[in-house]
């Protein structure tokens, strides 16, 4: 993929790659122009609405986001992207990353929330389904609805840390940290969860922040699947 800004593309390697990881090879053409990412010096705000159906009634709520990017980082990530481009993936693009790690990270927590580990094969890694499997087995009923995400419940993602490394057989991989802040009507005692005081939530749903860190294997060869290998929800699964 391209570097494209306020332009639509229908291309296949990184989305395909990221939907099959969802859909197994069922891919989802993406129809809607992705704007321009925040200056490292902006403030960041957003007013989005959100509808519930609780106990039969129809709630619209509304969900105002702040943030201030960390220019740091942001400047980080964009020479970790320049270098993705030219040493791996010539049409690589964030905004398509973006959109296509949301699917996933929303599909998979249905599947964790429900408790449906075998079917986690082939998009999580072997080693963490089991790790995953143990630690929901103890989670009480309400915490484990917390985990689902649906896409429309989504209100802001964010990519965090970006890694390119080798290992000693000379494999190569990126390693892409996702941040996903989400509303859910699941209760849990305590709403002042980690990762979402940054942001003014009006209302009555909870928000709950997660961490998927989605790795690729650019091996010459290797099947171009991106798949996840760390799965964080504040105060659910740390």
């Amino acid at each position: 993929m391209a570097l494209p800004v306020l332009r639509c593309w229908h291309r296949k390697p990184l989305t395909t790659s990221l939907t099959r990881l969802v859909f197994h090879e069922r891919i989802i053409p993406n129809r809607s122009c992705k704007a321009r990412l925040a200056s490292p010096s902006a403030v960041v705000t957003a007013a989005r609405p959100y509808s519930s159906d609780r106990d039969g009634l129809k709630q619209n709520q509304k969900v105002v986001i702040v943030g201030i990017p960390n220019p740091f980082i942001w400047l980080r990530t964009r020479i970790y992207y320049f270098l993705i481009r030219t040493y791996f993936d010539t049409e690589f693009s964030i905004e398509e990353f973006t959109e296509g790690a949301k699917q996933a990270f929303s599909h998979v927590s249905r599947l964790l929330s429900q408790c449906q580990f075998d079917a986690l094969e082939g998009l999580v890694a072997k080693d963490l389904i089991g790790k995953l499997e143990e630690k929901c087995n103890l989670l009480p009923l309400s915490h484990k609805k917390a985990l689902s995400a649906d896409s429309d419940e989504i209100m802001y993602t964010t990519p965090g840390d970006v890694g390119i490394y080798y290992d000693d057989n000379g494999r190569k991989f990126v390693s892409i940290l996702m941040r996903f802040w989400y509303l859910t009507n699941a209760r849990l005692p305590d709403d002042n969860l980690e990762g979402t005081r940054i942001f003014q939530v009006v209302l009555t749903t909870s928000m709950f922040y997660s961490r998927n860190r989605f790795q690729r294997e650019f091996t010459q060869g290797v099947l171009p699947d991106w798949t996840i290998t760390k799965i964080e929800h504040s105060k659910l699964l740390d």
